[in-house]
């Protein structure tokens, strides 16, 4: 199988990986972000944070939201210090972000001991206009390296900004699901063949978009219910793939 998914807890996952398994490391961790007291970081869930209170859909919460910015540096610094060892030399980590936690996210990719290369842009055409402010219409992916890149084993011109709306509808199958179309760029800083690892798997759209560009992928996610819609998505795109190659070999 070009995938594997693996369900607990993402520390836990990494520390039982082999040294240089993976090329690329894209993940999207709980931003923990929005809490301007004490009440609201303690006492929000994800699904109050991210999902309008007249939202039509359904969506199960997931853990890890709580911490205060100091305590989540300190676990991106632990799990992308895990994550570092996995990596092959020359591999590439993407991290989700707001602005909000875009400083810390910054330090602590590089205490982990990677390079920090830039910081890409997520640009959402349908965000929610605010009167008087400026559109919150972007998120960011900070993005690193492990030591060196070779351009020439991976010559590709990837772009660095990304418009795309959320999924929605019945689409959306997680709180903060990423467009697919977004995805399957960002997974090309992988080599063709390559493998890809997501210790935030969410559901699943990560894999999705490795499996589509020809990467292998691994996933980890904690919550039980989405760790179930990302196997069911990572499979049904192996059928697709192999069914593709199929009908290519056929021709």
């Amino acid at each position: 199988m070009p995938f594997s998914l693996h369900q607990g807890d993402a520390l836990s996952v990494l520390t039982g990986l082999p040294d240089d398994c993976v090329d690329s490391v894209i993940t999207d961790p709980p931003y923990n972000s929005g809490g301007r007291t004490a009440k609201e970081r303690t006492t929000r869930s994800a699904k109050q944070k991210y999902t309008s209170a007249d939202a039509k859909h359904t969506l199960p919460d997931f853990t890890g939201e709580n911490m205060d910015q100091r305590s989540y540096g300190f676990f991106l610094t632990q799990i992308m210090t895990e994550a570092h060892r996995l990596t092959k030399t020359g591999g590439t980590a993407l991290l989700f972000t707001d602005w909000r936690q875009l400083p810390i996210t910054t330090d602590a990719i590089q205490a982990a001991g990677w390079l920090w290369r830039g910081v890409l842009a997520w640009h959402k055409p349908q965000a929610r206009p605010q009167k008087g402010r400026f559109t919150q219409n972007c998120e960011f992916i900070v993005w690193a390296s492990k030591g060196a890149i070779d351009g020439d084993r991976n010559p590709v011109y990837l772009p660095g900004l990304y418009s795309a709306s959320q999924p929605s509808g019945a689409q959306r199958q997680h709180i903060t699901q990423k467009p697919v179309e977004v995805m399957r760029e960002l997974v090309k800083i992988a080599p063709p063949g390559g493998t890809v690892l997501d210790f935030c798997a969410g559901s699943g759209s990560t894999g999705v978009a490795a499996l589509l560009e020809g990467r292998d992928f691994i996933g980890v996610e904690k919550t039980k219910h989405y760790a179930s819609i990302a196997a069911d998505r990572l499979t049904a795109t192996v059928r697709e793939t192999l069914t593709q190659d199929d009908m290519g070999l056929t021709a």
